[in-house]
């Protein structure tokens, strides 16, 4: 049996065990093949590869020189898809990342047209590299990819092929020369990964790799269609009702003057949000507990799968505060504090 049946309908646990075991071994697979080029960092090739199956995008924020770039490319290396990179500077301007009309001139008749020359934003793995230094004009052309999959052109649209991820890297907003990505956008990746530094070892291994003789490279291990059906078995992974009521919870938690918000009146949400996490947290949510719980081999979501990753889906959806910045709070911690708050026992009526 392949990854997924076509129709992703396991009726015995034994179908189920099977196609759960496939998973995991393809989604280690393709972890293995890209820890081949880059040293250390499991945690973030393993919340790409999260991203990735669930069917989201990504923003990869770190500063310059960490290898955020060279993990985008590896991982196109690992899949048979058509991959672009889009390098975002001040004068990039929208018609470079979704392309534009030209006039065309047919050589028998003489007659003049309009023809749509697609831009790089047509390739299936985008790289956006350094998102947030090019002007919110530039930004905002990948709004509707990201979030429709599509590209909308003197009014016709473009639907662009699936499967289809964003994978976006950011210098942190302290730096020079950057713009600060709009809230619209930031919601529209379904996660946002640190990248933090090398350690010790990791860093002398990565000498040793990158001054060598030898220039280690990832293998090709799945294709378009296999990819599909990785999806569609995440999406018919199970959401128990009391999971996912604890999901709703906790992405109420984060808005102030609610009923939930995290820790009543004088809790940290009222005290530190100024705008909590939108619906589309709770769907980056249970999309990523369904990949998260795949490979740990469960075909249902608990409570740990939600935590695991509750820290990557809200910490770019809650918008801190002035107090927040006072008190030197920040959204990590923050949201710590809110699943600490939040308890997993369902409401009782």
């Amino acid at each position: 049996m392949s990854v997924a049946q076509k129709d992703v309908k396991l009726e015995t646990p034994a179908e189920v065990k099977q196609a759960c075991e496939a998973f995991r071994a393809t989604f280690q697979k393709v972890k293995g093949e890209i820890g081949k080029v880059i040293v250390g960092h499991s945690d973030v090739v393993e919340a790409v590869l999260l991203s990735l199956f669930a069917g989201g995008n990504v923003l990869l924020e770190g500063v310059p020189g960490l290898g955020k770039t060279m993990l985008v490319r590896t991982l196109a290396e690992t899949l048979s898809l058509p991959f672009s990179r889009i390098q975002f500077t001040p004068d990039l301007m929208p018609a470079d990342v979704i392309g534009t009309n030209i006039v065309m001139e047919d050589p028998e008749t003489g007659r003049r047209r309009f023809e749509f020359q697609k831009g790089p934003i047509f390739a299936q793995i985008v790289l956006a590299d350094e998102i947030n230094r090019a002007t919110p004009k530039t930004q905002s052309a990948l709004l509707e990819a990201m979030q429709e999959r599509s590209v909308t052109s003197a009014g016709v649209t473009f639907k662009l092929a699936q499967p289809f991820i964003v994978l976006a890297t950011q210098n942190p907003i302290e730096q020079e020369g950057t713009y600060p990505l709009p809230e619209a956008q930031l919601d529209r990746f379904l996660f946002k990964i640190v990248v933090g530094y090398s350690g010790l070892e990791d860093l002398m291994t990565i000498l040793d790799r990158t001054t060598g003789a030898e220039t280690p490279v990832a293998q090709k291990v799945l294709d378009n269609a296999q990819i599909l059906e990785m999806q569609k078995l995440v999406r018919g992974c199970i959401v128990a009702p009391h999971v996912k009521e604890y999901v709703a919870r906790l992405v109420l938690a984060t808005h102030p003057g609610g009923a939930m918000a995290a820790g009543g009146a004088t809790g940290p949400t009222n005290k530190y949000i100024r705008c909590g996490a939108s619906p589309r947290a709770a769907q980056a949510l249970i999309l990523g507990g369904k990949v998260k719980a795949l490979v740990e081999g469960r075909y249902h979501v608990g409570f740990a799968d939600i935590k695991h990753i509750a820290t990557m889906c809200l910490r770019h959806r809650v918008l801190l505060n002035f107090e927040a910045e006072a008190d030197r709070v920040d959204a990590d911690g923050l949201v710590k504090q809110i699943l600490d708050l939040t308890p997993t026992e369902p409401m009782r009526v």
